[in-house]
């Protein structure tokens, strides 16, 4: 595979990290925070001299909430952003024919949210600071890079013309959809580029300020309404065929567009405008021996869904806690090659939707606009169409078949599938939701009963050493009656009935959960033994403490 050849050169200054991190957008800061916490030693390099701080992405999702959860920085996030934020379709004389509302917070948060993403962005990196593990450096172009069986070196350029040297265990590319680490180790990255742009407006002070996101499907001029938090407003109009993005700037053809949508055009704040051009794009590999790909630099999809934020928060996600665990040595490096396997086809996915709903939104013929007026007329009093809509269950949501877990025979099973988060009571009478109670690890929760029953004694050491927290749920009326539990076990009460519901819809009453919350597998006590050593396998587990099923005690 070839590599960036790096220069003879001299430098004035070398850097040595277990993980280093190139570019510090939101996917890149996820990864930086997720391993800061696990202690490991990372440098984080930005080719910019501060964080972006025009927006972007205006849609957080409840999954991206929960991995920000995890990294323990949600209530510092939640300020930037506005809950149960609904998205609505309009023909061109303003019916709404979809209405998708966010109507679950299964995850432990609202399904779909609006939100600032520099001030998020800014609070991602300002919990850097927490760790001193983590250092960053700014204002430097990544030049060359080689990777060899022990790391990977990099070699840096700051503002000066000043070289430095970066020699780090594994790099993880998050450098964005032109990605020089993805072009230079010559990975293909195909897909398609919208024939039509987009000019996106930002306003204080909202002239509107109607709440929600309106796409308007105006076969003269599509274009997006949203209310954001803190009182902004974005608009989004598309780019006409013979329209230039220099024409769109002047101050004339912007009162122009924005007369579609405002009574007074010329009075407003005017943040900033941009012309952006949506992309579908999927990478054929999201690792290179030492090399991981995440976030832009594998995928990049249109917008319509708010996926293209989300995606790469997933990919995170999924891709930190397995790399910590090969860092700190308690996985082998196979653990990694999960990570394309369980990402790649739901990322496509997400781009699929994201096209198709750019093309609900501006067909490509006028016909086609009025078919989609008329059947939406008759589908939305439909009452299961309508459900479909307003639960938001076109969304593909993550679905893992092989990879990290255990996957039984059944189609119904939940594993491979993220696990809910309700409200748990703990026992000092304090509620919050379940994964205050996990922390980022695995854990292994069992309903009524001791979580360790079942396992030998080398199986509870070998998965403690791997962060393991041992979790029993008990109705909540039962938490005081709780005497007396096993070393390492955790009793948490069910404070809202849904952990009961999800074990009674299950033949399992145990649930083994990775650090980013999807089911590992399942179990009850008597075969909770021969699962983990399964999964001890599939998840490389490194540990001399691994005994045959048939050993198994009970503990």
């Amino acid at each position: 595979m070839p590599n960036s050849k790096i220069p003879a050169t001299g430098q004035v200054a070398n850097y040595q990290a277990q993980v280093a991190v190139v570019g510090a957008g939101p996917v890149g800061l996820m990864m930086a925070n997720y391993l800061g916490q696990m202690g490991i030693k990372v440098v984080l390099i930005e080719k910019l001299d501060t964080l972006i701080d025009y927006p972007r992405a205006i849609g957080i999702d409840d999954e991206a909430l929960r991995s920000i959860q995890a990294v323990g920085l949600v209530n510092e996030v939640l300020p930037h952003t506005t809950p149960w934020h609904a998205m609505r379709f309009l023909t061109p004389k303003g019916r709404c024919f979809a209405d998708i509302q966010p109507m679950t917070d299964e995850f432990g948060w609202s399904r779909r949210n609006a939100f600032i993403q520099p001030q998020v962005d800014a609070v991602l990196f300002e919990g850097l600071k927490r760790f001193p593990n983590v250092s960053s450096l700014f204002s430097r172009r990544l030049m060359a890079f080689n990777q060899d069986a022990q790391g990977v070196t990099l070699q840096l350029e700051d503002d000066e013309g000043k070289h430095e040297t970066v020699r780090a265990d594994w790099l993880v590319a998050c450098d964005g959809g032109s990605s020089f680490i993805r072009r230079t180790l010559g990975i293909a990255f195909e897909g398609k580029t919208a024939p039509n742009q987009w000019v996106v407006v930002d306003i204080a002070n909202d002239p509107l300020g109607t709440p929600h996101i309106y796409m308007c499907c105006d076969p003269v001029r599509p274009y997006v309404s949203a209310g954001l938090p803190h009182g902004i407003r974005r608009f989004e109009f598309m780019v006409m065929p013979g329209e230039s993005e220099s024409e769109l700037s002047k101050p004339e053809k912007m009162r122009e567009l924005l007369s579609k949508v405002l009574p007074e055009p010329g009075n407003v704040e005017l943040i900033r405008q941009r012309v952006y051009t949506h992309n579908a794009r999927l990478a054929e590999q999201f690792r290179v021996d030492r090399i991981l790909l995440a976030g832009d630099a594998v995928h990049i999809m249109p917008v319509w869904q708010g996926q293209g934020y989300n995606s790469g928060m997933r990919d995170a996600s999924n891709l930190a806690w397995k790399l910590a665990m090969v860092v700190k040595g308690q996985a082998g490096e196979r653990l990694l090659n999960t990570y394309q396997q369980e990402r790649r086809d739901h990322a496509k996915a997400m781009i699929d939707l994201s096209v198709t709903a750019g093309q609900v939104l501006a067909p490509a013929h006028r016909w086609q606009g009025k078919l989609r007026d008329a059947l939406s007329w008759v589908l939305n009093y439909l009452p299961p169409v309508k459900r479909y809509f307003l639960e938001m269950r076109f969304k593909p949501m993550p679905r893992y078949h092989s990879g990290a877990l255990v996957q039984g025979e059944d189609e119904s099973s939940p594993v491979g599938r993220m696990f809910i988060q309700p409200t748990v009571t703990f026992s000092n009478g304090t509620q919050r939701l379940l994964d205050e109670a996990i922390g980022p690890q695995f854990a292994i929760i069992a309903w009524g009963s001791n979580p360790q029953w079942g396992l030998s004694e080398e199986q509870i050491v070998q998965w403690q050493q791997a962060g393991t927290q041992f979790i029993q749920v008990v109705p909540q009326v039962q938490l005081s009656a709780i005497r007396q539990l096993p070393t390492g076990v955790v009793c948490v009460g069910d404070t809202t009935g849904r952990l009961k519901a999800w074990f009674a819809n299950q033949q399992h009453s145990i649930v083994v959960l990775r650090p980013d919350r999807f089911v590992a597998g399942v179990a009850i006590p008597q075969t909770l033994g021969r699962l983990m050593d399964d999964l001890a396998m599939a998840v490389s587990l490194h540990s001399a403490l691994i005994t045959p099923t048939n050993k198994n005690k009970v503990a």
